[in-house]
């Protein structure tokens, strides 16, 4: 029989690579759980009742769990507190976001298209242009873009909002298209022309289909960038037209009395889910659709 001997240094070696990947959970672990506190104390306060905020510990359980601030934050019942809800300010968001975010892909999915693949003399100052347009700040355009709003006659308007989200949006859609589309050979093109196939054929039959890893970039991008925007909300909207985040803006400095904190937390828990919804689900997508198009070939 042979005796196989137990190499000591391999051995040593192995236990500190062990060692260093249980260190590197706890350290991950740690700055997770500090990362996620503030959304602990927010779901917390939002289960507690009023008596139990005053009186108990901001990182302790709920000793009693209601739902009463999540039906206020809501449906705006009355508690004597605050009366005014999120929903119909939900619903105007919804109204806002579908549509922008659904235009600005498409558009940008066309503009990138023409751009990587349809070379044309100045197509390179275009997307120059289009690219400084993403850099510019949103107080610079807040003058400029209420003019063209009330010349259009929809300031003031869901669609008023819709039309800014597309219009700001489109730099970066058309960016993330191109240089998506750029890692497509162009022979390709030249197969489907040879075939007889003209522009939107082989859009529609060729490049959307291949698109999308970016196509749930540009979504996800967008998507969040209109949910979360205040300062278009509050510049270009009007009582009615108003999104969520002017909504939750209003409900938590216009409380009068005792200050609503569990009403507060449920309301910005509530604007918050839909942007969390979109990331749980095609999160795992967003990298590899950032990177797709990083190598050409």
């Amino acid at each position: 029989m042979t005796d196989f001997a137990i190499d000591p240094t391999k051995s040593n070696s192995q236990l500190g690579r062990i060692a260093l990947r249980w260190l590197l959970y706890i350290m991950l672990g740690i700055f997770a759980l500090f990362y996620l506190m503030p959304l602990f104390v927010m779901i917390t306060t939002s289960l507690k009742s009023l008596d139990e905020i005053r009186t108990g510990d901001l990182m302790s359980l709920p000793r009693e769990v209601t739902f009463d601030a999540w039906r206020t934050a809501w449906s705006g019942a009355c508690t004597g507190i605050q009366c005014e809800g999120v929903r119909p300010y939900f619903w105007n968001s919804i109204l806002i976001a579908i549509p922008a975010v659904t235009i600005s892909t498409l558009l940008g999915a066309l503009n990138g298209y023409v751009i990587a693949q349809w070379r044309f003399r100045g197509a390179n100052i275009i997307f120059a242009l289009m690219l400084f347009g993403c850099f510019i700040p949103f107080q610079v355009v807040l003058l400029p873009m209420a003019r063209v709003l009330g010349i259009m006659g929809i300031a003031g308007t869901i669609p008023g909002l819709i039309f800014v989200h597309v219009i700001y949006g489109l730099g970066f859609t058309t960016l993330f298209f191109r240089n998506y589309y750029v890692s497509i050979p162009a022979e390709l093109t030249k197969a489907a022309k040879v075939d007889g196939a003209g522009f939107f054929r082989i859009f529609w039959s060729i490049f959307l289909p291949l698109s999308l890893p970016i196509i749930v970039v540009a979504v996800i991008w967008q998507f969040t960038q209109i949910w979360n925007d205040f300062l278009f909300g509050v510049s270009f909207s009007q009582a009615g037209t108003q999104p969520l985040t002017v909504a939750l803006n209003n409900i938590v400095n216009s409380t009068t009395g005792v200050k609503a904190y569990n009403v507060d937390m449920a309301a910005a828990i509530i604007a918050a889910l839909p942007t969390l919804f979109v990331y749980v689900v095609a999160g795992k997508y967003f990298i590899r659709g950032l990177t797709a198009g990083s190598v050409k070939g």
